[in-house]
């Protein structure tokens, strides 16, 4: 088990990554998140791989700068696809590998390189049942790998 350790929410594609301590979670995604709909409703990075990135470029990001709406620890998200995380009392279905794109250089020389090996950055996935989550929620795998 892990903990939901922090939220964003994308206002506006390219836009800014806002903190929030809670959101809404329904069957289009994160409720006033730029990105709703489809199989990347939501995008997840692991604490842990991102502090092995940080580590391994000497680099001291805010985990903002990943551009995923949720960061969770204690929950490893590489080779994921096809199961389902309960954050909360919400599932949500992971359907693959979210992949750097050539933002994470601009924010820190070397990044792309570094995440893009072993799900480095991160997973997506749809809402499968909705509802409220927080920071501090439980996060859990809902079925057997």
């Amino acid at each position: 088990m892990g903990t939901l350790e922090r939220i964003w929410v994308k206002r506006a594609k390219r836009g800014p990554m806002d903190p929030a301590r809670e959101v809404q979670l329904d069957a289009r995604g994160i409720v006033g998140n730029a990105n709703r709909g489809g199989k990347r409703q939501v995008t997840i990075i692991a604490r842990e791989v991102w502090e092995r990135h940080m580590a391994a470029l000497g680099g001291a990001l805010d985990p903002a700068a990943r551009r995923a709406n949720l960061m969770v620890s204690g929950c490893a998200l590489e080779g994921a696809r096809g199961r389902v995380l309960r954050i909360g009392t919400c599932r949500i279905a992971i359907r693959g590998e979210t992949k750097p794109c050539e933002r994470m250089d601009e924010a820190l020389d070397g990044l792309r390189a570094t995440m893009f090996p072993d799900w480095g950055g991160g997973a997506f996935g749809e809402v499968v049942a909705g509802g409220t989550i927080r920071v501090g929620d439980v996060v859990a795998w809902d079925d057997a790998p």
